[in-house]
């Protein structure tokens, strides 16, 4: 039944309109429940809902519409923000000054680098500003935000602080800087670390969601792997501490890859097949099982091949670091694409 475009007002109900009314209302008091048409008036703009094409024409879900540049903002970000931890815990313990330089280094080129990649999905600086204009604890994009900018202060303020000491010499206000930019890097350095993970998680992408959990985590352990083998490509491959940080980082890389493998959720569908499953594969395998065998070995192995298998495990954890970051965005999309499967609303038979 349609509605005639005239006025309403200046309408009366026919018979036979009341007469359905009636019906309807019958039907609804014996069965509990209506499968009459609803009224929808001539030339009005409602798409008609089904199973494929969604609420009323739209995607239930809206795949996520990042570019390429946020997978290496998440990297060179969780890169960085590890580095900087790494740098502050060697400062405060007497290591060496050259590895707490070029953990500082990398954390400051992280703070460069990422901003840049931020805004270059963003599209102008004036977006990224207007992020800062307003503080949301309850929004990991704004505390992301905030966390980035403190970052920044704080990795350039002990890179800056150590080439005062390295030029001139330890003073006390170089010492006050440096060891304030430092504790100050911990904490901004391991939110930098994890919000990522904490900000896709917060969405209702069926993958990220159901993977809330224990996405900050596996991206701080990835980060860590990848800020270990940076600066075992620098030339420490003979620091202790830093080979077990490089393994515990691979192991618990082994055991999410693990994990991700042996969970059944129609929500980790995109993790397991695809281009995303197979992108997710190789990520883990390059952060987990290939580094892993190559530091054990590395132990026992003599000096000259102990760095060779040091430097292959820091640049299979640097490539399995970056694919996990794409990986994961990949999914997602994928995920918000295939929303009937974990609705388990079933597809409509192809023609």
């Amino acid at each position: 039944m349609t509605c005639d475009p005239a006025p309403l007002s200046n309408q009366q109900p026919s018979s036979e309109s009341e007469r359905r009314l009636l019906d309807i209302r019958q039907q609804a008091q014996l069965n509990g429940h209506l499968k009459a048409p609803g009224v929808r008036p001539i030339g009005a703009p409602f798409p008609t809902a089904s199973t494929e094409t969604g609420y009323y024409g739209l995607p239930l879900l809206k795949p996520p519409q990042w570019s390429r540049e946020i997978p290496l903002y998440f990297f060179v970000g969780g890169t960085a923000g590890a580095a900087a931890v790494v740098g502050a815990i060697a400062h405060f313990t007497g290591a060496s000054r050259k590895l707490v330089r070029d953990a500082r280094w990398i954390a400051a080129a992280g703070a460069i680098l990422s901003p840049a990649l931020l805004i270059a999905d963003l599209g102008r600086p004036g977006r990224f500003l207007s992020m800062l204009r307003v503080f949301k604890p309850q929004s990991p994009m704004s505390i992301g935000s905030w966390t980035l900018l403190a970052f920044g202060g704080a990795a350039s303020a002990t890179a800056f602080a150590g080439a005062l000491r390295e030029r001139y010499g330890s003073s006390f206000s170089v010492s006050v800087m440096e060891n304030a930019a430092s504790g100050a890097s911990i904490p901004f350095g391991l939110g930098l670390a994890c919000y990522t993970g904490v900000l896709i998680g917060a969405t209702a992408i069926p993958v990220w969601n159901e993977s809330v959990g224990h996405l900050p985590m596996h991206f701080a352990a990835s980060g860590l792997a990848a800020a270990v083998g940076g600066l075992e490509l620098l030339g420490h491959t003979n620091n202790r501490a830093l080979q077990a940080l490089g393994l515990g980082a691979a192991l618990f890389e082994f055991w999410e890859g693990i994990r991700i493998e042996s969970r059944t959720q129609a929500e980790l569908y995109p993790l397991k097949h695809g281009q995303s499953g197979r992108m997710t594969r190789i990520g883990s395998l390059l952060s987990g099982p290939i580094p892993t065998g190559l530091r054990i070995f590395s132990k026992f192995s003599r000096p000259r091949r102990h760095r060779w298998l040091r430097r292959s495990a820091a640049i299979s954890s640097l490539a399995g670091s970056l694919l996990t970051r794409i990986a994961w965005l990949e999914a997602g999309r994928a995920s918000a694409h295939d929303w009937r499967r974990p609705l388990e609303i079933p597809r409509q038979a192809k023609s």
